[in-house]
């Protein structure tokens, strides 16, 4: 054994180095995206089967089961992206949020900004359920798709018709980009975290999106008419106005010093 590990660190050079880096920051951004989701619970079970496995198989010399494991290699290959198709479509996501595009910049969302507070806190004291998801460098086609073009400009009037009661597109999303209302009614994915458990449909599609995107949504609650924001794959419940747009120019408006947008947590508020 000593005189394995002595030619291996023989052959220890700058490039093996690397390679052991890259592979340990592809295994931790892995795990970090995993993290908080039902994905990181299959993936410990699915480890303990296979170290319980193939302990056994060398304890007890198992000779069908070793060889079973030796040759399932090329079955894992295939199998882990399906398994976690929604985790390696989110990381790539993720991944693929460059600086390609240009960011609208303040004077956009100033009035966004203020329009959909407005709106938020009326559709909250009328009772009125709603979900406004705000896009940011992601792009949302696929889920304007499922909606119905509208291509208006944002305000609380056209808002409040919308998530009016009995509407054709009051159960359904609206979408904003830039400065311009472009669909209503659309179709959200729904979160499967467990923090989505503690809310309603529309809190589990709002997070939903933004888990997949870096859209924020804000969300009107129809049996309580209370507000919250989501971003992040997180969400603040429970927004007062100061509290909401505070938020939303935290999320939206680019700050004095860098023209891009805030993309930290968000503020510790209480939910």
């Amino acid at each position: 054994m000593w005189d394995t590990i002595t030619d291996s660190l023989d052959q220890f050079d700058v490039s093996s180095g690397v390679d052991i880096l890259f592979i340990a920051v592809l295994i931790y951004l892995g795990l970090l995206l995993l993290k908080g989701t039902t994905a990181m619970s299959l993936l410990r079970g699915t480890v303990v089967v296979v170290v319980g496995a193939v302990v056994l198989s060398q304890v007890l010399e198992l000779t069908v089961l070793d060889w079973l494991l030796r040759n399932s290699f090329p079955a894992l290959l295939i199998a882990i992206p399906i398994i976690f198709q929604t985790e390696i479509r989110r990381f790539l996501e993720r991944v693929g949020r460059t600086s390609r595009w240009p960011w609208p910049g303040r004077a956009l969302y100033e009035g966004v900004v203020d329009t959909v507070g407005d709106a938020a806190l009326e559709l909250g004291e009328m009772r009125h359920g709603a979900i406004i998801v705000i896009e940011r460098e992601t792009g949302l086609e696929d889920y304007i798709d499922t909606g119905v073009k509208i291509d208006a400009a944002v305000s609380v009037p056209l808002i409040r018709a919308v998530f009016y009661p009995n509407s054709a597109m009051h159960d359904g999303a609206m979408v904003v980009r830039e400065n311009r209302v472009v669909a209503a009614g659309c179709t959200l994915p729904l979160s499967d975290t467990n923090e989505s458990s503690v809310h309603g449909l529309r809190h589990r599609a709002a997070l939903g999106v933004t888990e997949r995107t870096d859209a924020v949504a804000v969300i009107v609650s129809e049996e309580t008419g209370r507000v919250s924001v989501a971003a992040n794959g997180r969400i603040v419940s429970n927004l007062d106005g100061p509290g909401l747009r505070g938020i939303l120019r935290g999320m939206l408006l680019p700050s004095l010093d860098l023209d891009r947008p805030v993309r930290g947590r968000l503020p510790k508020l209480s939910r």
